[in-house]
């Protein structure tokens, strides 16, 4: 039987990772029981996995080289046991050393990785050695967490000791901000985690050992083949169901480790920790309900945080505040009550801007949802009724930005709220098969002016709606340059939707089959949704996106679908549904296309002058840490400049569409 029996949420893994950070990412190294594998058993799940992969079907010398990178990551994430010259010849290995790991796999001889493994318990016995020279006494101050991002190798003994040196201060200045009590049993686990951690690859049963070399292999090759595709031990696909399947209930906030304690980057709107208002972003999470998480695996810390509804759960955390050259740090116990993170009114927000002698309609979805009780569609069909029924509407703007995704079939039904009938996406598989889903109904909730605000967070359903709206000339776009550029779509070997359902002890997958298109036969996979204004916000500096992820599916593009031959569509029922599907199609209009060169010329002088938005946009320019969306609340009052520069557009095309009298 087939592993895969249902197309998936196009933003799921997404979502997960974005919002649960890293709880889809666990360190095979960790706590945790091994897969049961073999040497034929590995050989076996990875020409499996290839098999349904969308492009790579085979082992190249590509992919080897990749997961050679990927498995010295595996072991080494951090880049604090290591020296570039231990792993020099397999972070740039020879065309001969990749045709001898190809020759071995076919054998299932996984030799080379064996033999990493072996210089990686060298490296431990070194390490050990350099933590006795580190005196605590004499440790350098303020040092930053942000010198640990994107670090290279070391190059040698000296480079690592001080690396050490500056991590260890890292982690006792923080836990020193606890009591004294505490600080002992955070600097107590840290030594313990680096203790498990290590006992795992020094120990002594070949079974065991076996194992865990095999289980990182899979998890290098996997994610050699795109950076969707993952290989989950036992423990980590049960973890990935539970987080599926459950009610999930904390405060509603997205973390960061930072090593020195989990940073808030992001307050989910309409969150428990929204309305408390008490904690920020920027906040940094030191300990909960007293117990210290500096040193604890992220997963174990995020779960702390999780618990049942209605229950309180106290943060200790770390404010900055002052300037940059005299910084002051506060630190805080907040209580949070607990509670759903999903909640139905934070699922949309609906307003209007008065112009002329109506509005402008405001619709921001935050997901792409359905449940027995509503899904986005209808719910923001309800809304629109609602607005046009109260209000004489000009002109909608549909904001997208920060939504990642969510249900396909959503995606569809919200795109066919602007455009009669036709195809909205075509998916592609691993064969070549190509299925179209349309819009049947032949109404429009809105066939009126639309803009679609998009930034580098608009992702899957979201660039789905946005490119198709753009494809039918139905929107113009507006936003930053990019969206995410997730056009891919990915299948578990197990059923997240199966209560109780048992991982394989070999383990599973979730493997990248395909790609999303548009009925212009784009995908927005790597490339995003390119807007036809270019209105920078937030996000606009980051390195956000699927070009910024490890090796990214390549863009690729299908025959336009604009004169729907319903090929896919059974042929005995083709007649029949074409009677039914074949009239009153929606046309490709070119509405924005007279006025979008006086559109884009106001709108770039706007900003040219707008002396507020242009501090702005250095401060994005000079900032360090540009993934923080909130990080100039403070500074510029919560001013949505991409937004307001929407809104003006949009006054422009409704002035020049149908100039008011003089």
């Amino acid at each position: 039987m087939t592993p895969f029996s249902r197309l998936p949420f196009s933003g799921r893994g997404l979502c997960i990772a974005f919002f649960l950070v890293l709880s889809l990412c666990i360190s095979s190294i960790g706590e945790g029981k091994l897969p049961e594998l073999t040497e034929k058993a590995t050989k076996e799940k990875l020409s499996e996995i290839m098999k349904y992969h969308a492009t790579y079907k085979t082992v190249t010398p590509e992919i080897v080289a990749r997961s050679l990178k990927n498995y010295i990551d595996e072991l080494d994430p951090i880049k604090t046991y290591f020296i570039e010259s231990d792993i020099q010849k397999w972070l740039e290995p020879s065309d001969q050393l990749l045709d001898k790991i190809l020759s071995d796999y076919e054998k299932s001889n996984f030799d080379e990785y064996e033999q990493i493994h072996a210089v990686m318990v060298q490296a431990i016995q070194r390490r050990h050695a350099l933590d006795k020279l580190i005196d605590v006494n004499a440790l350098p101050k303020k040092v930053n967490s942000r010198e640990f991002k994107d670090m290279q190798w070391a190059k040698d003994d000296h480079e690592l000791l001080n690396r050490l040196i500056r991590l260890r201060s890292l982690q006792i200045e923080t836990a020193g901000k606890l009591n004294e009590e505490t600080t002992e049993k955070s600097l107590q686990r840290l030594a313990k985690r680096q203790e498990k951690f290590e006992e795992k690859i020094l120990q002594s049963d070949p079974v065991q050992k076996k194992r865990l070399i095999l289980t990182d292999f899979l998890k290098s090759m996997a994610e050699s083949l795109d950076s969707h595709t993952l290989y989950f031990t036992p423990d980590e696909a049960t973890q990935f169901l539970i987080n599926v399947q459950q009610r999930l209930f904390g405060i509603g906030a997205s973390l960061r480790d930072d090593l020195n304690g989990l940073t808030v980057v992001k307050i989910v709107d309409g969150s428990p920790a929204a309305l408390s208002k008490e904690l920020k972003v920027k906040d940094r999470i030191i300990a909960v309900d007293g117990e210290p998480i500096v040193g604890m695996d992220m997963v174990d810390a995020v779960e702390l945080i999780r618990g049942e509804e209605h229950t309180p759960v106290v943060l200790t955390i770390i404010r900055e505040g002052g300037d940059e050259e005299n910084k002051k740090e506060e630190k805080l116990d907040i209580t949070i009550k607990r509670a759903e993170i999903v909640l139905k009114e934070t699922r949309y927000e609906s307003n209007v801007e008065p112009f002329g002698d109506g509005v402008i309609a405001y619709l921001k979805l935050f997901s792409f949802y359905q449940d027995d009780g509503s899904s986005s569609a209808a719910d923001l069909t309800t809304e629109l009724n609602r607005l046009k029924n109260e209000y004489h509407v000009l002109g909608l703007v549909l904001d997208l930005r920060f939504n990642t995704g969510g249900i396909l079939a959503q995606a569809v039904d919200v795109a066919g709220m602007f455009i009669t009938k036709g195809v909205v996406v075509s998916i592609k598989d691993e064969t070549g098969h190509v299925q179209h889903l349309r819009d049947w109904d032949g109404k429009m909730v809105w066939d009126g002016p639309l803009m679609v605000l998009i930034n580098r967070l608009s992702a899957s359903a979201s660039e789905i709606v946005a490119q198709s709206l753009q494809d039918y000339g139905r929107a113009l776009i507006i936003g930053d340059d990019h969206s995410f550029g997730k056009g891919s779509f990915q299948s578990p070997t197990f059923n997240p939707t199966k209560k109780n359902d048992i991982p394989n002890p070999q383990g599973e997958y979730n493997v990248t089959r395909g790609r999303y298109y548009t009925v212009s036969g784009k995908t927005p996979q790597l490339k995003g949704v390119i807007p036809e204004i270019e209105v920078p916000g937030i996000l606009s500096q980051s390195e956000i996106g699927e070009q910024f992820k490890k090796y990214p599916l390549e863009n690729d593009t299908i025959p336009p679908n604009f004169d729907d031959d319903l090929s896919d569509i059974p042929f005995y029922q083709r007649d029949k549904v074409r009677l039914l599907y074949k009239f009153d199609l929606q046309p490709r209009l070119a509405t924005y296309k007279p006025y979008l060169e006086i559109l884009k010329k106001n709108s770039e002088l706007r900003i040219k002058n707008n002396k507020a938005y242009q501090d702005f946009l250095d401060k994005l320019k000079k900032n360090q840490d540009p993934d923080v969306e909130e990080e100039y609340n403070d500074e510029f009052g919560k001013t949505d400049f991409q937004l307001i520069e929407t809104y003006n557009i949009m006054r422009d095309y409704l002035f020049l569409k149908e100039p008011f009298p003089s």
